[in-house]
């Protein structure tokens, strides 16, 4: 501010400098001086001038160092030079009219014209004074504004850290509304549990109340209405015993596997065999007749015409004595079986894999199982080429039980086999590493065999 103030000073100097010079010469002229004094006098205030404009230069140039040096660091250096130009060139102008001036003197031109042109001088000087003062409010202003900034990112740091708080609370809030309805959709699930073993013990409860209500009326009934109601008791008892076998195959043919199907089957026939001549010898007990109840078609399986089509390739180029029984497995999924003869296992299993219309080049499963009669191993195939499947089974002695091996067929047969040798002891003939997979050579039997005891009974 102080080079500014330097710079005004200078300029009222030479501004008064002037006037005074132009008031000098308007006397003397006045007075009747010679005209060649004029250019000596208009030399001088152009010297005056050049002289102003040097000073206000340097002022320039070290107000322009000092803030180099840690003044005022911001836009104000490229300000005071466009005001240094601006001064510069006005004092340019000054001169050049200056001179101008003389040449007109010389020439013969008229004396009245320097005041005007003093006047312009005065003018522009006055124009760059007022430039000057501007440049300097719009500096101010720029360092207001400057400061503003600075104040301005500590408060979009607040609003930012406002914001995070506000993402943070609705995140916890989401975990915990999740939590809560995890929580809601394990007790539902232990409710509807709950529900469900109470519906059972209810229908175990009402069953055995009907149970009791048929035996009570049996004993009241006399000869005249008793055959009616010891029927009706028997027939409630038969279908009470037809829906637990029911429920009893549904629940195997969940649970259970491909091996012992045919076992199983066997004993729900043959409970079912049990509750009919229980509820025939009551009836007979009772002195009553029974009316025996038409038996329920069973639907064909959808896979039975696939059966139909094995057995016919089968017969058709290998004969009709290879094959010992067939039949649709209704406890596994409906898959079609085949349960060769020991002496015709292998070769059963090679035309299921080569033949082109069936074409089982997969072998999904392989396992052993101990019937105590006699052992089985069942083996479960699948075509791409077809999407068709097939079960095939073979019994075996279960003294010595000794099967021909798969694994030339299917390399997937090797590790099946070895592990069926190590828990069931089968062996397979032809096996390339037969050995025994899970518990070592030393070890003493066959875990999975009916018959096993260890032989350290501390294990």
């Amino acid at each position: 501010m102080s080079g500014e103030k330097d710079l005004e000073q200078l300029k009222k100097e030479a501004a008064a400098k002037a006037k005074a010079a132009a008031l000098a010469k308007m006397k003397a002229k006045e007075l009747g001086e010679e005209k060649e004094e004029a250019p000596s006098e208009d030399l001088d205030i152009a010297k005056q001038k050049a002289a102003a404009a040097a000073k206000a230069k340097a002022a320039a140039l070290a107000k322009m160092k000092a803030k180099e040096q840690g003044e005022e660091k911001e836009e104000a250096p490229s300000e005071d030079l466009d005001i240094a130009k601006q001064k510069a060139a006005a004092a340019a102008k000054a001169k050049a009219a200056a001179l101008a001036k003389m040449k007109a003197k010389e020439q013969g031109e008229e004396k009245e014209e320097a005041p005007s042109e003093d006047l312009d001088i005065a003018k522009q000087k006055a124009a760059a004074a007022a430039k000057a003062k501007a440049a300097a409010l719009a500096k101010m202003k720029a360092k207001e504004q400057g400061e503003e900034k600075e104040e301005a990112p500590t408060e979009d740091l607040d609003i930012a850290k406002q914001k995070a708080a506000a993402a943070a609370k609705a995140k916890a809030a989401a975990a915990a509304k999740a939590k809560a309805a995890a929580q809601a959709n394990q007790s539902s699930e232990a409710g509807d549990d709950a529900k469900a073993k109470a519906a059972a013990a209810a229908k175990a409860k009402a069953a055995a109340a009907a149970k009791a209500k048929a035996a009570a009326l049996a004993k009241q009934s006399g000869e005249s209405g008793g055959d009616d109601e010891k029927a009706k008791a028997i027939a409630a008892a038969k279908a009470k015993a037809a829906a637990a076998a029911k429920a009893k195959a549904a629940a195997s043919a969940k649970a259970g596997g491909a091996a012992g199907d045919d076992e199983k089957a066997k004993a729900i026939a043959a409970a079912k065999a049990k509750a009919a001549a229980a509820a025939a010898a009551k009836a007979k007990a009772g002195g009553g007749t029974v009316k025996a109840e038409p038996a329920e078609e069973a639907k064909p399986s959808p896979n039975q015409p696939y059966l139909d089509k094995y057995i016919r390739v089968i017969e058709e180029h290998l004969g009709n004595d290879h094959i010992e029984d067939y039949y649709i497995n209704n406890l596994s999924k409906d898959v079609p079986t085949l349960v060769a003869k020991p002496e015709s296992y292998y070769k059963i299993a090679e035309f299921l894999k080569y033949n082109e219309q069936l074409g089982f080049d997969y072998l999904s499963e392989l396992h052993g199982t101990d019937f105590e009669t006699h052992m089985e191993v069942y083996v479960h195939l699948y075509s791409y080429k077809n999407s068709q499947s097939v079960a095939l089974k073979v019994k075996i002695d279960r003294d010595g039980p000794t099967i021909d091996s798969l694994q030339p067929l299917w390399e997937g047969a090797n590790w099946p086999e070895c592990e069926a040798y190590d828990l069931l002891g089968i062996k397979f003939n032809n096996h390339p590493n037969l050995h025994r997979i899970m518990l070592g050579e030393e070890w003493v039997g066959h875990p999975l065999r009916k018959d096993y005891e260890p032989y350290d009974v501390e294990v």
